[in-house]
Parts: C-alpha cells; sequence; structure tokens
C-alpha cells in the first residue's frame, strides 16, 4: 500500500499553526508591512553551497504564443532576499516574510528541501540591535522551552579558539585539514577543498552542535569570504557582519548588515561564478535586477532569516525535521 499519512501528529500541527501567528503578531505590533514575493524567479543564487532547483515552462501553441513550444527556465527561491530587497530600494521600509523556500541537495536529521523561512530587513538597524531582536522573537516563539536559557554573544574566531584551539584565519590549512580529518573529513574527500569547505565543515560538525546547550549563542564577525552579500567589518576586512543564532546545537538563524555597493556586488558574484565553474557546478547569469536595485540606492539596513521548521524542532521538542513537517519531501 502507498503510504499516505503526513508525519506530523494533529497537536504538533496546531502548535505549527500557534507559533506561525505568534510570529505575525511580533512583526506586526512592531509596525513591519508583511510582503509576499515570488517563489518562482528569473534568477538564481551563486553562492557555490547553495543548489537551485530548476522549474521548465513550456507555452503551448496559441493566438498569444509562438507555433512552437518553447521552453522557458525559472528557479525555485532559495530564499526571498534578492526580491526583498528590490522592494526595500523601492522604499518598502521595514519588511518580513514567511515563506517556503527550496534548496538542493539538502536531506537530513535538520533538513529538508522544502521548508519555511522567516525572513525580515530592519532599515536603520546594527547587528546589535537585529541579534536582540531575533532573540526576542525566538524565546517569543520557544516560550517556556526558552526559560532558562542564557544569552551568549561569541565572534567565529574565539568560538574556533575555544573549541578547536585553532585561528580560523592564521591556522594553516594543513592544520584545519588535519582537524577536519579528525572529525571525519577524510583526506581522500578533501580533495580540492580550500580553507573555506574546512572552516564550514569544522563549524557544521565540531563546532556548531557544541553551541548553544545552555544559552541563546549568537556567532558574529564570519570571515569575509563567508559572507557574499554582507558588509565587510569597517576596521578588519577579514571579516564580514554577520551573525549566526545557535541553540541546543542548532542553528537557528543568519543575519548581516546588507551590502549596499553595486559594484562590489557584482565582482562578489562573479568571484563566485569563477568558483561554481572551477568546481563543476552550474553557472548561470548574475541577477541584474538586483544590481539596478542596489544602484537605485539599498537604505542602510539589517536583514535576518530564521529557519521555522528548526524553531518548530525545539518547540515540540523533537529531533527530527519530518515531526514537524506535514509532508516532506520523500512523500509529497
Amino acid at each position: 500500500m502507498v503510504d499516505w499519512q503526513p508525519t506530523i501528529t494533529r497537536d504538533v500541527l496546531a502548535l505549527r499553526s500557534s507559533i506561525l501567528m505568534h510570529a505575525r503578531h511580533f512583526f506586526v505590533d512592531r509596525g513591519l508591512i508583511e510582503v509576499d514575493t515570488p517563489m518562482i524567479v528569473n534568477a538564481p543564487v551563486s553562492d557555490v553551497h547553495i543548489h537551485s532547483a530548476k522549474v521548465e515552462f513550456t507555452d503551448s501553441p496559441g493566438h498569444d504564443s509562438p507555433g512552437h513550444a518553447s521552453p522557458r527556465r525559472f528557479f525555485l527561491h532559495t530564499s526571498p532576499e534578492y526580491a526583498m530587497k528590490r522592494l526595500l530600494a523601492a522604499g518598502s521600509g521595514d519588511i518580513f516574510q514567511i515563506c517556503h523556500v527550496a534548496r538542493g541537495l539538502e536531506r537530513g536529521r535538520q533538513h529538508n528541501a522544502e521548508f519555511t523561512l522567516i525572513e525580515w530587513y530592519r532599515v536603520g538597524y546594527d547587528l546589535d540591535r537585529l541579534m536582540h531582536e531575533v532573540e526576542t522573537l525566538v524565546r517569543t516563539l520557544l516560550s517556556d522551552i526558552a526559560f532558562g536559557l542564557t544569552s551568549e554573544q561569541i565572534s567565529y574566531e574565539d568560538a574556533f579558539l575555544r573549541e578547536l584551539n585553532l585561528d580560523p584565519l592564521e591556522s594553516s590549512v594543513e592544520q584545519l585539514s588535519a582537524a577536519a580529518a579528525a572529525a571525519g573529513f577524510s583526506q581522500e574527500a578533501q580533495q580540492g577543498a580550500g580553507r573555506d569547505e574546512l572552516l564550514e565543515f569544522l563549524m557544521g560538525t565540531v563546532i556548531g552542535p557544541k553551541l548553544g546547550r545552555t544559552s541563546l549563542t549568537f556567532v558574529f564577525n564570519y570571515p569575509a569570504s563567508q559572507a557574499a552579500l554582507a558588509c565587510v567589518h569597517p576596521l578588519d576586512p577579514r571579516w564580514a557582519l554577520r551573525f549566526e543564532l545557535y541553540c541546543k546545537g542548532m542553528e537557528l538563524a543568519n543575519g548581516f548588515l546588507e551590502l549596499f555597493d553595486a559594484q562590489e556586488q557584482r565582482e562578489r558574484f562573479e568571484h563566485d561564478n569563477q568558483e561554481r565553474q572551477r568546481r563543476g557546478l552550474p553557472v548561470y547569469p548574475i541577477d541584474e535586477r538586483l544590481l539596478a536595485a542596489l544602484e537605485s540606492g539599498l537604505p542602510a539596513c539589517a536583514g535576518v532569516a530564521v529557519g521555522f521548521d528548526r524553531v518548530m524542532m525545539l518547540a515540540a521538542e523533537v529531533d527530527h525535521i519530518d515531526a514537524v513537517l506535514p509532508f516532506p519531501t520523500d512523500i509529497a
């Protein structure tokens, strides 16, 4: 027999509905406008670590279309960021969105190819102010689960020094490689891996799972090479003004001070595409509409995305994302 049953229980379904309602009230009470941007987009992200799902539409012959079928390629958005920045550049002011996104090659205990993001942008905010708002939201949504959790802020550099006794920028690639191998990233699998791949492996498999065990832990100031859409630190360009939030070893949020320089953003996109080509990944045209929006004038702002389904995992006290999704991709 075909297994048609949803993976979510009625109680968790009701909890999901309640938390979504509280999230919307949180933003509306603070004066943010809820927006709704397209899930189907013309240009995918260039980030080498994010894989966009392709969509093809075929025009049927008719009086309003050519006399032959012509497939047109689009993509499912991996985040509403580009569209929301275009709204910001057009004068929207503070905005938020709760939406489904899709990312390829992501499946596991904390990953499903389709998932829900809460994303918002604050004009005139710095990272400290945004981190405070993120913490307030998460504590609001987790309610009793967050009771007793302290607050912690630690730099990316200090997190590496504390957990691995390695400096992420000063340690040699050989030292990082040895640490990654000790954590299960074999030397054979490391072929072609550079500093950033090793750092991301160590953060994802060694450091991250240790963070936020008794606190809401913000890791701030990431390597500039890992923040393609963020401003660099004005006092030390090796670092970017980016943060992530961890709770009970799970990453919940990713935010940064938004880059507003169109030329610098173009150069970063071009660098991404060069790296994609080096890795044998698909290379797509740059999103010229986003760059035009930045050129027109993006207001100084900070933005963040919170993984709603991971918040749900904590709220429901479950250890697999399938338990908080009505239909994981495998049975959708």
